[in-house]
C-alpha cells in the first residue's frame, strides 16, 4: 500500500469516527458528494488544497492525517 492509500484510508476512517457523511463532508468542501467520493475512492488525486480543508473539517492538523496510526494509539480510537 503505496503511501497516498494510507492517507485515504486515513481520511475514511476518521470521517467514519466523527460520523460524517461523504455527503456532510463534501458539503464542507464545496464540492458534490460524487467529487468527494471519488477523491476518497482514489479516484481523483487529492490536492494539497483539498487535503487541508478535510483536515480542518475533522478539526486536525493535516500531518495528523498522515500520522493517524499514531493518534488512534494516543486517543484510543477504535475503529472496524
Amino acid at each position: 500500500m503505496d503511501r497516498i492509500e494510507i492517507v485515504l484510508k486515513n481520511i475514511k476512517k476518521i470521517r467514519k469516527h466523527k460520523n460524517f457523511t461523504q455527503l456532510d463532508v463534501a458539503t464542507k468542501l464545496n464540492i458534490s458528494q460524487n467529487a468527494y467520493s471519488k477523491i476518497e475512492l482514489g479516484y481523483t488525486l487529492i490536492s494539497l488544497s483539498i487535503l487541508f480543508k478535510i483536515a480542518d473539517v475533522f478539526g486536525q492538523d493535516v500531518t495528523e492525517l498522515l500520522l493517524i496510526d499514531n493518534i488512534i494509539k494516543q486517543k484510543s480510537w477504535q475503529y472496524n
